[in-house]
């Protein structure tokens, strides 16, 4: 989805993350790339459609208003349509780039990132008492009531 076009926050991305857009999305295809990673180049996925469509209207509203064009052929129901249309896309955008920015706010340093963390595995080390040892006299025992 989107993975070829440019977006604005691709040199946030690289920045964050260290390498560019196209790396990243191979490295978020590996069976062991960060969550944070997956979500990011989602939101990025998101955000570069919703900018296409924002320059998709404004590249029609700038045919629509050439100069060298009939005034015949202009027209308001359409202009409205395009200026709803924009405003749907730039809200999109908006919102996608906010919650970009909020996540790549929140991610550690890029040194940190590709250190997993590893946990120590305890072992016991005291031998287990042997099965042929007596049990205590009432383990296991139950309880009868007295009267």
């Amino acid at each position: 989805m989107s993975r070829d076009k440019a977006s604005t926050m691709d040199a946030d991305l690289q920045k964050v993350f260290g390498n560019p857009v196209p790396e990243l999305y191979e490295a978020a295809a590996s069976l062991d790339a960060s969550p944070a990673l997956a979500h990011a180049l989602e939101l990025r996925s998101f955000l570069a459609l919703t900018e296409e469509q924002v320059a998709r209207v404004r590249d029609r509203v700038h045919a629509d208003m050439d100069p060298d064009r009939a005034m015949s052929e202009l027209s308001a129901d359409k202009l409205r349509f395009d200026a709803q249309w924009l405003e749907a896309a730039l809200e999109a955008r908006d919102g996608y780039r906010s919650a970009l920015v909020k996540l790549l706010r929140i991610m550690p340093p890029p040194a940190q990132q590709s250190r997993p963390i590893r946990t120590a595995q305890l072992r016991a080390t005291a031998p287990l008492p042997s099965s042929s040892a007596p049990a205590p006299q009432r383990a296991g025992a139950a309880r009868t009531r007295r009267p």
